[in-house]
C-alpha cells in the first residue's frame, strides 16, 4: 500500500477541527495549528498539535487552510509567522476556507515562483457533516493538483466535484452557494416572524410548512433553533453570514450582476451584528425581525 499523504492542518475551529479529526481517523498523519489554545481540548491526542504554523506546514505533502476570512488567509501565508517559506516545491496548498475569489487569487499570485501548487476547495455542510466526512466540497484547480489531494477530499466529503480548472472557481461556486443559503435563512426567519406577528403558532407553521412546497433545508434546519431563542446552540455564527453575504455582493458587483435578494439579506445580517448578535447562531435573524 502507498504511504498516506502527510497533512499540515491550519485552522482548527468549528469546522476545521472535525475535518482534521476525520482525516486522522482515515489514517492520514496530521499536524495541526490554531491560534486558540482551546483547540487542544477539541482534538485531544488524535493529531499532533504544534505551537507554530510553520512547524505544522513544514515537510507536509498537503497543507490545509481552514480560516474565516481572506485577511486571515493572507496572514497565514505571508504574515509574521507566515508559512509561505515553509512550503516545499511540491507542496499542495489546499484552501478549504470561504474567502472569495479575489482573496484566493491574490494569495496564489503571491506564491508564484515557489513551485507551490494550490487547490481551491471551499466546503458546505456544517459541523455535523464535517464530523462524518460528508461535506460538499467545491473544487477548483488544475487536474493534476486536484488528483494529488483527491484522497483527502474523498475522506472529508460525500461529494467533491471539480467545478472549474482555475484556482478561484471553487470560491465562485461557493459564492453562489452562500447566496442561496443566506437568502434561505433570512426568508425562513421572515416567514416565522410574520406567522408570530399574525398570532399564529410559529412552531405549528414550521411543522406544517416543512411538509409542503414552501420548505427548504434552511427552513427545516434553522427553524427549530429560531424558536429556541436564546437557548439555541451556536452552530453557525451570524458573523459568518455578514462576511459571506459581503463576498456575494462583492462578487456580483465585479461582474455587474444585480443581486437584490442577496443585498437585502446582507443588510439583515449586518443589522443583527449591529444589535449585538454577531456571535449568536444565525437563526437569531428571527428575533431580529420580531424586535419591535
Amino acid at each position: 500500500m502507498s504511504t498516506p499523504l502527510s497533512v499540515g492542518f491550519l485552522g482548527l475551529g468549528a469546522m476545521g477541527a472535525p475535518m482534521a479529526l476525520t482525516l486522522a481517523r482515515a489514517g492520514f498523519p496530521v499536524r495541526g495549528f490554531d491560534v486558540s489554545p482551546r483547540a487542544g481540548e477539541v482534538v485531544g491526542e488524535a493529531l499532533e498539535l504544534l505551537p507554530d504554523p510553520r512547524d505544522a506546514a513544514a515537510g507536509a505533502d498537503v497543507v490545509v487552510v481552514m480560516v474565516a476570512t481572506g485577511a486571515q488567509l493572507h496572514d497565514v501565508l505571508f504574515g509574521e509567522r507566515g508559512i509561505a517559506d515553509a512550503l516545499g516545491p511540491d507542496t499542495v496548498l489546499l484552501v478549504m476556507a470561504t474567502v472569495g475569489p479575489q482573496a484566493l487569487e491574490s494569495c496564489a499570485q503571491g506564491l508564484e515562483g515557489r513551485g507551490v501548487r494550490v487547490v481551491d476547495a471551499p466546503v458546505s455542510g456544517g459541523t455535523a457533516r464535517a464530523a462524518t466526512g460528508d461535506l460538499l466540497v467545491m473544487v477548483g484547480g488544475a487536474v493534476e493538483d486536484v488528483d494529488a489531494v483527491r484522497p483527502l477530499l474523498d475522506a472529508m466529503a460525500g461529494n467533491a466535484p471539480v467545478v472549474g480548472p482555475r484556482v478561484g472557481d471553487g470560491q465562485r461556486f461557493k459564492v453562489v452557494n452562500q447566496l442561496l443559503c443566506g437568502v434561505h435563512i433570512a426568508v425562513a426567519g421572515e416567514a416565522l416572524a410574520l406567522a408570530d406577528s399574525m398570532g399564529l403558532d410559529a412552531a405549528q407553521c414550521l411543522e406544517v410548512l416543512s411538509t409542503g412546497a414552501a420548505t427548504s433545508f434552511m427552513f427545516e434546519d434553522r427553524g427549530p433553533r429560531m424558536l429556541q431563542g436564546d437557548q439555541a446552540e451556536v452552530r453557525s455564527a451570524l458573523d459568518i453570514f455578514v462576511k459571506d453575504m459581503g463576498l456575494v455582493t462583492d462578487a456580483a458587483r465585479a461582474v455587474d450582476q444585480p443581486v437584490p435578494l442577496a443585498s437585502a439579506a446582507e443588510q439583515l445580517y449586518v443589522r443583527g451584528r449591529r444589535e449585538g448578535h454577531g456571535r449568536h447562531d444565525d437563526s437569531v435573524v428571527f428575533d431580529v425581525l420580531r424586535s419591535r
